[in-house]
């Protein structure tokens, strides 16, 4: 009985893992799978905690948990696909003394990060 549970169980969270995927996906047009090294790459870690990085534990930036549930992106623009990329590319565009820099990173790499951080 306690493997039956088990084993429903995991399959539960494992097929409602693969339908958020599928919705991020299709919301953003990025691979979650790509974001963990564009995270590395830029130093998001620095500033911000990230479920599911190994080291993402800063500070100075809000944690990135739970954005698909927020209602704002940087307390200032709805939260929405586009707007979450348009905010990662260049958050200064939506709020000019955001401590949030412009990294760099390009809109291709925004949807993957994007993608990622609505799957969580």
């Amino acid at each position: 009985m306690l493997i039956a549970l088990f084993f429903g169980v995991g399959t539960y969270l494992t097929k409602d893992r693969e339908e958020r995927r599928a919705v991020a996906v299709a919301m953003t047009g990025g691979d979650p799978a790509q974001a963990p090294a564009i995270f590395r790459k830029y130093g998001c870690a620095g500033c911000h905690a990230i479920a599911g990085i190994a080291g993402a534990d800063g500070k100075v930036g809000g944690p990135l948990t739970g954005l698909r549930q927020r209602v704002y992106i940087g307390g200032v623009i709805n939260n929405t696909p586009d707007n979450l990329v348009q905010w990662i590319v260049s958050p200064q565009r939506f709020s000019p003394r955001t401590a949030m820099p412009t990294t760099g990173i390009s809109e291709a790499e925004a949807r993957h990060l994007a993608a990622y951080l609505y799957e969580q």
